[in-house]
């Protein structure tokens, strides 16, 4: 591999919608970008495999085709179940985002994203296992990573002057630059499997608000929610996404209380052991900042790596593409500055970037978490709050972050509202 071949204007760590969002619009406003992926194409990640709107919007601004004949599902709403009443409610219909979601497994959603990255002009290396990065000793800044590339693991150094962690949960870039989680933010937990089910082509996300724990001698009900999303290609993704907010949180065994929830359904909805078709699998869900600063010494994060899914709802991959846009635009703007003064200062922007966009509606995705911990709010909210649909309209457009800035209706202005006198930590 020649010098040149190792070296470029940024390197991406991690092909997940983050990365490869950051790297296509890198590569497509021309810088030379670098995109190091640990495992091969196509791969498995745990997701619920539901696309809201918001994430919607990001597939079409990247040019993915979303036809029905390239194989993506649509969804018309979430059907909300709970404190036995069930609500059907459509997207809201709104000028900034479609009125649609989708459905795409993801083993080959990531892939379509980092192809559409190479096919803007960057440059995809996989399996290739990013390790220790590269720090300046005068300066403590970032200027590459060491790595392990192929079935050989042949140890390889890339360089650029910028970085981009978008490796995840676990992060070991940030870890690596001293970036620690903060033990103040919210964490999920998503547990998930596949079961052939007559319900498969279901065209509405499902969720179910009330998640009861039945297996010892009293009913517990848990900090979290179930859902179940129609593939379209003859199974369920049938899942439970939970929030740490309860002390008995590391105690539980959440694929037990998976198959118990399973075991509680209509016997004729298939979601039987013998119907399922993949293992059941878990994945932690870093929410509402949980990793900061989000730029500091030529490292940016972006997706979980910075802790961006959204605490209301346990949804990353919409945050994950929006962080991956706003790095690139910020990186872009850096690049053209002449000085390293300049550019420093242009880079800065980014966390503030991330606040004004995320902080206060985080913060109160923050406050909603702790009041869904306590099991008498949970089932207050469920008995009474499902009742009133007009409500339940207001409750979706927060939960879903769903609102027009600009021009919409009195539920948007009071989201908004909301979102903007909240502090932005």
């Amino acid at each position: 591999m020649t010098d040149s071949e190792r070296s470029a204007d940024v390197i991406v760590v991690g092909a997940g919608p983050a990365g490869s969002t950051t790297a296509y619009y890198l590569a497509k406003a021309g810088l030379d970008v670098l995109l190091l992926e640990k495992t091969a194409f196509p791969r498995e990640k745990v997701c619920g495999d539901g696309l809201t709107p918001r994430a919607t919007k990001q597939l079409v601004s990247m040019g993915i085709d979303i036809s029905e004949e390239a194989g993506w599902l649509r969804n018309k709403g979430l059907r909300i179940i709970g404190g036995g009443v069930r609500l059907q409610l459509d997207w809201p219909d709104l000028a900034s985002y479609p009125d649609y979601g989708l459905v795409r497994k993801r083993d080959d959603f990531d892939e379509q994203l980092a192809r559409q990255a190479q096919k803007a002009g960057a440059r995809l290396y996989e399996r290739c296992n990013v390790g220790a990065p590269v720090i300046d000793d005068r300066t403590g800044r970032i200027t590459g990573v060491h790595a392990k590339l192929g079935e050989e693991k042949t140890p390889v150094t890339f360089h650029a002057p910028l970085v981009v962690a978008a490796d995840g949960n676990s992060t070991r870039l940030s870890l690596a630059m001293g970036l620690h989680r903060r033990e103040d933010r919210p964490m999920g937990v998503a547990v998930r499997t596949y079961f052939t089910s007559p319900r498969h082509d279901d065209d509405y996300l499902e969720s179910w608000l009330e998640l009861w724990d039945r297996r010892g001698a009293t009913d517990r009900l848990l900090p979290g929610y179930g859902w179940i999303f129609g593939m379209g290609d003859g199974t369920s993704n049938v899942g439970l996404g939970v929030l740490n907010t309860s002390n008995s949180f590391k105690e539980l065994d959440w694929r037990e209380i998976l198959k118990a929830w399973c075991a509680s359904m209509p016997e004729d909805w298939g979601y039987t052991p013998d119907n399922m078709t993949m293992p059941i699998r878990g994945a932690a869900l870093p929410m509402a900042f949980n990793r900061q600063p989000h730029y500091t010494r030529g490292l940016l994060l972006v997706g979980d790596a910075g802790g961006l899914v959204n605490p209301f709802n346990g949804e990353g991959i919409a945050y994950a593409m929006e962080s991956g846009q706003l790095a690139a635009d910020v990186i872009v703007q850096a690049h053209a500055r002449s000085s390293y003064a300049q550019r420093e200062l242009a880079l800065q922007r980014y966390p503030k970037v991330l606040k004004d966009t995320y902080g206060g509606y985080y913060t109160l995705g923050r406050a909603f978490v702790k009041l869904i911990g306590n099991p008498k709010v949970m089932q207050i909210a469920t008995q009474r709050g499902l009742t009133h649909p007009l409500l339940m309209k207001f409750t979706l457009k927060m939960l879903a972050n769903l609102t027009d800035p600009t021009g919409g209706d009195a539920m948007d202005r009071i989201i908004n509202g909301l979102s903007k006198v909240a502090p932005r930590s």
